[in-house]
Order: C-alpha cells, then structure tokens, then sequence
C-alpha cells in the first residue's frame, strides 16, 4: 500500500497525483490520509475534549477533493481515504508502518511563504522505515531519466535498489551520479598515496555496487556519471532533466539513520523535481 498526506494544498495536490501513479505502476491499493491537527485546539483544555464538527468538515472535503483528483488523474487506482486527528508527521509516521511508500508535499498550507521544506516533510523524511517522497507543486516535463545518488558505502544500497525498481516501473533511464571533492590531499605535493589510486578504487566499489543492485533488473539503462563537484550540487544540476531524485538518508547523531544527513536534506531544499528519502 501506498500512503500519501493531503491538507488541501498544491504540492499536497501535486502529490496525491504522483502516488496515484506510482500506485497504479505498482498494482498495490492508495490511500488518502488526512490529518486534523489537533494540537492547537486542544492547549488548556480536557484530553477528552472534542474538536467542532466544522473542522472534520474540512478534513473530509479535502478528503473527497483528494480522493476525485486520484480517480480522474489515475482511474485504474484502488483509492480509500481516511481522516485521523493528531500531530500530522506523527500520525503519518505511524500509517507509514508496513506500507510500500509514504509520499507528501513538500510545503503545506501551514507553511511560510518562500519555504520549499515544510515542517511534517521534514519531520516524516528519513524517519519511516519506507521510502518517503516529497512532490513539490510545479507542473514539471517528463525527462525518462531516474537520477539516485551514490557513494562506495553499503548504506547506499537500499536506494540503488529502489531507483532501479523505479526506473524499470516507468520504463527510465537510470543515472547513478557519484560526486567526488577534490581532498586537502590533493594540493599537497609530498602526500604518501596516490589519490588517484584511491578514487578509481572508490569508483570501481560505486560500479560494484550498481551491478549488484541492477542483477534483478537487465532491461534498466544505466549511466554511471562521475563528477568532481560537492554531491548536493551534483544531484541538484542532475536533477534538473530528471523524473525523480533518490538519495539515502544517511542520517547521522544520536538517533543514527533516523536523522537526515545533510545531502539528503540539501536536495530536499534546492530539487525541483520530486524526491526519493530511502532509509539507509
């Protein structure tokens, strides 16, 4: 199952149409969930107070206006809707549980102006164990071309496999873009190693890596594109010809892949087009 939030915004619009889509390539069932905030109605009163009628109405309208968007845009998807109450990235993470994908859009009504990250995309990508894309609101061209970040760790694993998974889905290109930067090392005459040495050693376990991932996938085109550049800005200049974007959380600190890491959260802010968080 596909799980995607809606609150009546465009990106939250522009979502429901991605995941409607990506549900039909599946074949697996959409729901529409819409959360009631709660958490400004209910300071200074009872737990057990109950929220006006007029605001459920709301949440069920979006609900319907979702759940008719999906029909029309998709009319082969398998759609149910449901409206919960509670804080939105928290009742989100928990419908996440079990499910194939959580999709939201990047920046909902609550947001402020000019901010491309909206607090429950922040707060649900990389910390659901499924994959979770954010849509932004623009009306982008098709490109055929999948884009998903890549380096010589393990934790990029999980990505390439869900890259590869979507790009045969849609029937795309695959780019793998794997960014090296230039080391202090590098402006040192008298360094003990060959750096060179050591990037085509890095390069050749990325190339490894993509094999395995792509052993259950032969029909997938894949350009492997190495570039000397910081990966946030890679990903984001790939991304531009690109259908969707997927990197691995790679989230460091106390909670440990919980967290975004700061190329995942990089592309968040400054990609266009949709974007893939895969729990590494």
């Amino acid at each position: 199952m596909i799980i995607v939030g809606v609150d009546g915004s465009v990106a939250s619009r522009a979502a429901v149409e991605w995941a409607a889509g990506d549900a039909v390539r599946r074949g697996v069932p959409l729901r529409v969930v819409h959360v009631t905030d709660t958490s400004w109605y209910l300071i200074g009163r009872r737990p057990e107070a109950v929220l006006p009628a007029t605001v459920h109405q709301e949440g069920w309208r979006v609900l319907r206006e979702a759940e008719a968007l999906a029909r029309e845009r998709h009319p082969a998807a398998e759609v149910t809707t449901c409206e919960l109450e509670g804080v939105p990235a928290e009742v989100l993470r928990e419908q996440a549980e079990g499910a194939a994908e959580l999709v939201v859009g990047s920046r909902g009504l609550g947001g402020f102006a000019g901010a491309v990250l909206g607090s429950v995309s922040s707060h649900v990508a990389g910390h659901v164990a499924c994959p979770v894309v954010v849509v932004r609101g623009e009306n982008l061209p098709v490109h055929g071309e999948i884009v998903v970040g890549a380096d010589d760790s393990p934790e990029c694993e999980p990505a390439l496999a869900y890259a590869f998974e979507q790009a045969e889905l849609r029937g795309a290109t695959l780019r793998v873009v794997h960014a090296v930067q230039s080391p202090a090392h590098d402006f040192v005459p008298s360094t003990a190693y060959d750096v060179n040495e050591i990037r085509a050693m890095e390069q050749q376990a990325v190339h490894d890596r993509v094999k395995a991932a792509g052993h259950d996938h032969p029909r997938v085109t894949v350009v492997e594109d190495v570039q000397s550049a910081h990966p946030v800005d890679a990903l984001t200049a790939a991304a531009e010809r690109a259908d969707l974007l997927v990197v691995g959380s790679h989230g460091r600190g106390a909670l440990g892949s919980a967290l975004l890491g700061s190329v995942s959260r990089g592309v968040l802010h400054h990609t266009l087009c949709p974007v893939a968080v895969v729990r590494s």
